[in-house]
């Protein structure tokens, strides 16, 4: 007590003594309340102290939320020690919801709430209250702030915010397994009172689980809870708060819980013995049953295996697990025949892939049951004794002889009698026949080993009862050789010998080749035929290997004397009967150099000079050739030459001269001239005018009147230029094109010298000059000649 008294003078002369002075005013500091109502007091001034007070020392002010009274509910009251109740302090009030949901008394400083408030919606208001002078209007305080906290009541009810809820426990679990924890959140204000204080409880869902009542864990309440019996647990939970008291509010929610399964139940066969039939004609692999195993587990834990124990027709049969139904799929590992054995027994055992060891004590998890197959009677076709037949028959075997026969039983009950008939679609069914039913094969046709070696065609069987039930077998019959050729020399059939050839020497090695099937080991054996024996120029070794070598018996041969020697050779096979024929070889005689090596063959070399070989006439022949190819090469070129003489110089004034081989029509031919007058180099000199500009007049020395009779030659040239000059097919050069027109007659006369009475020198060609420029060339030419003329100069 002591202590606590010292503190608060110490503090007292701290704050109110002018030591020390806050900045901000000191929150939720009490001062002095009444016991009935809550007053704010606003300490006035103290004038003896010069000093600046610490503000408003204020109470912190509480309103109940969710009011329903009539009138404005009393919240507090402002009073500051400069009021003296006269009248002259007015109290403001601003802040959060001043005006709108408190008001204040100007005068006496009381404060209501006229509106119901919620605390989950706006906790607490602050606000700002200040005395002024009614008179001056000028504050008489500082203003200072203060809280309204709205007191909270029990107006909201426990809330799931995440339910329904979905939970799984495993079944078979212990009690107090965990199973979920539930939530349940109250928006009342959890420190003050127990309006948020929240107690759980299951409503449905008793016995099988319990909840913890502060926690909200659910657990399970009774042991070996059964999947197999129930899976789905709907379990209803009660949030209630005020710590679960009459008055409370409480909420609910569901949790749906599952039994998850676990693999405490073995596969069972629904019954010990299983009965099937199966036909004998199954296919090897085929499914010729199913049996199945009961296992109430789920999923995994309901996977089952089977196997097939040991024992009586076990190695006949498989069996696989169809993943999707978990069925045993029993299959064929090998043919049934219904006339061997008609049933088969055995024990098929079902067994979990997956064993939980919690539950080994329940007994072992897999059952057995019996398997019995009868085997049902298919009727079937004809079964040949062997897949296939091979025979074997002579090439020269006589038609209808017997050469195998083929043999197919009926194995049913009751068999059937067979007829045997041949694939008509093979290749060798023209050549043998088959008696339908003793199955005898016989030849149809001779054979011809040569031709065709090996026969396959098929034979079908069928039974008598049923001729669709048929079946085939492969026939390969091989012809065999029966030596009917003789041997025969392999190529060549023409061999050489050297003119200098020795005694004994081997010129070639000739072996034998017969179109008969030749079987391993055979022979053949070479001699002369014996007309040839007799002094022999040549002779046969046989070598024993199937092959021979031609013989020398001379000392050289002349080709003068004899070219060709025809030896006869005899070859003999070693098959039976003996085969052999005589084969003629041609020999010719060649010349050779001293190595053997063969030059010539040919008969015309014999008359050519001694000395003169092969390479020395082709030489010589060579030589000739050049010669006629350098003759005709020098006619060619003179020729050339000749033509060169005759065709227009470099100084030409036209680029291409076109000649016509035209010996003309006479006189009075203009085509006829000597064209060679035109080009004189002399007038090319002295008149250098360009070719493709048409020249301009020139005065000409003489003049004399055009004759009157040229019209129509002129009218004739003029048209003939013009048809040049437009035609689009005209060459890109200057060429000479000349005008075959005869005329009436040239005024002029003749041009030519014959029948003339004058002689050459006497001629006047002035007249040319009137012709018009296209002339002047020629008028030019012949008046040149006159002015040389020797006669008249002086």
């Amino acid at each position: 007590m002591l202590t606590r008294n010292c503190l608060s003078l110490l503090l007292w002369v701290l704050f109110d003594g002018g030591l020390l002075t806050p900045l901000q005013p000191q929150p939720q500091q009490t001062l002095a309340t009444e016991p009935t109502e809550n007053v704010l007091h606003l300490p006035g001034r103290r004038s003896h102290f010069q000093r600046v007070k610490r503000g408003w020392v204020w109470n912190q002010f509480f309103v109940l939320e969710e009011y329903m009274g009539s009138e404005p509910q009393y919240v507090g009251k402002l009073h500051s020690d400069l009021d003296k109740g006269e009248g002259t302090v007015k109290y403001t009030l601003s802040g959060d919801g001043a005006g709108t949901v408190f008001t204040i008394d100007e005068t006496t400083g009381d404060i209501h709430a006229i509106r119901s408030l919620d605390r989950e919606e706006k906790p607490f208001y602050t606000l700002r209250a200040q005395a002024v002078d009614i008179e001056t209007r000028k504050p008489l305080e500082p203003e200072s702030e203060f809280i309204i906290k709205v007191q909270d009541i029990n107006d909201n009810e426990p809330k799931f915010l995440d339910g329904p809820y979905v939970a799984s426990v495993p079944e078979m679990s212990p009690v107090g397994a965990y199973v979920l924890q539930v939530k349940a959140t109250d928006a009342d204000d959890p420190t003050y009172g127990n309006s948020a204080r929240v107690v759980y409880s299951i409503l449905q869902g008793q016995p099988y689980f319990s909840i913890d009542p502060k926690t909200g864990v659910i657990r399970t309440a009774l042991p070996n809870m059964d999947r197999e019996v129930k899976e789905q647990y709907q379990v209803l939970i009660q949030a209630k708060d005020m710590g679960g008291q009459l008055g409370g509010l409480a909420g609910t929610t569901i949790v749906n819980i599952t039994l998850t399964d676990v693999n405490d139940n073995p596969p069972r066969f629904p019954k010990s013995i299983f009965h099937l039939k199966v036909p004998e004609s199954s296919p090897i692999g085929s499914a010729i049953g199913r049996i199945r195993a009961v296992d109430p587990d789920f999923g995994q834990n309901a996977e089952i295996e089977y196997n097939i124990v040991p024992g009586d027709g076990g190695n006949l049969f498989d069996i696989v697990t169809d993943e999707d139904t978990q069925e045993g799929v029993i299959k064929l590992k090998k043919p049934l025949d219904f006339e061997t054995k008609k049933a088969y027994t055995f024990k098929v055992e079902a067994s979990n892939l997956h064993i939980d060891h919690r539950f080994h004590s329940a007994g072992p998890f897999k059952d057995t049951a019996t398997v019995k197959i009868s085997v049902l009677d298919i009727e079937e076709p004809p079964v040949f004794s062997k897949p296939l037949y091979t025979m074997e028959v002579y090439e020269d075997t006589p038609v209808g002889t017997i050469i195998g026969a083929v043999t197919a039983q009926d194995l049913d009950v009751g068999s059937s009698a067979v007829r045997y008939f041949i694939d008509w679609k093979s290749d060798g069914d023209s050549y043998f026949t088959i008696d339908g039913t003793e199955g005898t094969i016989a030849t149809n046709e001779l054979l011809d080993r040569e031709s065709t070696a090996q026969y396959n065609f098929s034979i079908i069987a069928s039974k008598v009862s049923n001729p669709l039930l048929s079946s085939k077998v492969n026939i390969l019959i091989n012809v065999l050789d029966v030596n009917e050729f003789p041997p025969e020399i392999s190529v060549p059939y023409e061999t050489a010998v050297c003119e200098n050839a020795k005694p004994g020497q081997i010129i070639q090695i000739v072996s034998a080749a017969d179109r008969d099937l030749s079987p391993a080991g055979q022979q053949f054996s070479f001699r002369l035929s014996p007309e040839a024996a007799v002094k022999p120029n040549f002779t046969v070794r046989d070598f024993r290997n199937n092959t021979a070598g031609i013989e020398t018996r001379r000392n050289g041969y002349s080709r003068r004397q004899q070219e060709l020697y025809f030896l006869p050779v005899v070859i003999e096979d070693s098959s039976y009967p003996v085969q052999s024929s005589t084969n003629t070889m041609t020999i010719r005689v060649c010349r050779c150099d001293s190595d053997g090596t063969i030059l010539s063959c040919n008969v015309e070399a014999i008359f050519l000079p001694v000395g003169l070989s092969t390479g020395a006439l082709i030489a010589i022949l060579l030589c000739i050739v050049i010669l006629l190819a350098i003759v005709v090469l020098y006619v060619a070129l003179r020729r050339q030459k000749k033509k060169d003489t005759l065709m227009t110089s470099k100084e030409d004034i036209r680029d291409n001269v076109i000649h016509y081989d035209d010996e003309g029509g006479g006189e009075e031919d203009t085509q006829a001239f000597d064209i060679g007058a035109l080009r004189n180099p002399k007038v090319i000199e002295e008149n250098k005018i360009r070719r493709d500009i048409k020249p301009d007049s020139l005065c000409l020395p003489r003049q004399r009147p055009p004759v009157e009779d040229n019209t129509d030659i002129r009218d004739f040239i003029n048209q003939r230029l013009q048809e040049n000059d437009v035609d689009p097919t005209a060459p890109p050069y200057d060429s000479l094109a000349t005008y075959a027109y005869e005329g009436n007659g040239s005024v002029a006369d003749s041009l030519s010298s014959i029948d003339s009475l004058t002689t050459e020198a006497d001629q006047d060609y002035d007249y040319l000059a009137d012709w018009g420029p296209r002339f002047k060339v020629l008028a030019d030419m012949f008046g040149e000649e006159e002015s040389y003329n020797p006669d008249k100069v002086t």
